[in-house]
């Protein structure tokens, strides 16, 4: 890890937008292709962990309100809140606006992950999103501990049965 001059230095700083950008919000596919891209921009994993950390820090901010029972992501070692917001995209199809929270700085970054990945789009393309492939083509699956992959695991799951309650008319 870099301990040096540039240690306080972002990693990569073209991509990192908070998730309430209006550049993300109007083209949300080109948020984890961007991730992908600096991903693959760095050598060693350690930066690439300093990089997720610093993905947490981009997070629309969770109220304290939202900090709820209903909002908390069972399953996760470490706290975890995502607040789903049904929206209407342009098209008028509703879509479903991810915020969240976690008390760990680096779930905070796994947590921008999955918002870049699921976040403002329909039911059917959450449901059509193939989430393992996306965290293994970033070598996430190998890197993470077994507890924090249970917790991906689980706020993937939560964020699926959302879409899925959305076809049914359940949100």
């Amino acid at each position: 890890m870099n301990f040096g001059p540039d240690a306080g230095r972002p990693l990569v700083k073209t991509h990192i937008r908070t998730m309430d950008d209006p550049m993300r919000l109007a083209h949300p596919l080109s948020a984890i292709d961007d991730i992908r891209d600096d991903f693959a921009s760095l050598d060693d994993w350690e930066d690439r962990y300093r990089y997720v950390i610093e993905l947490g820090h981009s997070l629309e901010p969770l109220s304290a309100e939202a900090h709820n029972d209903i909002n908390k992501v069972r399953g996760c070692v470490s706290q975890v809140w995502l607040e789903c917001e049904p929206k209407t995209n342009a098209e008028g199809e509703t879509i479903l606006h991810y915020r969240g929270d976690s008390d760990s700085h680096l779930v905070r970054g796994l947590i921008a992950i999955a918002i870049a990945l699921f976040s403002d789009r329909t039911s059917e393309q959450i449901l059509a999103v193939d989430p393992v492939a996306t965290f293994r083509a970033l070598g996430l699956e190998q890197h993470l501990t077994p507890q924090r992959s249970n917790g991906v695991r689980a706020m993937v799951d939560r964020i699926r049965t959302d879409a899925a309650g959305l076809r049914l008319g359940a949100v």
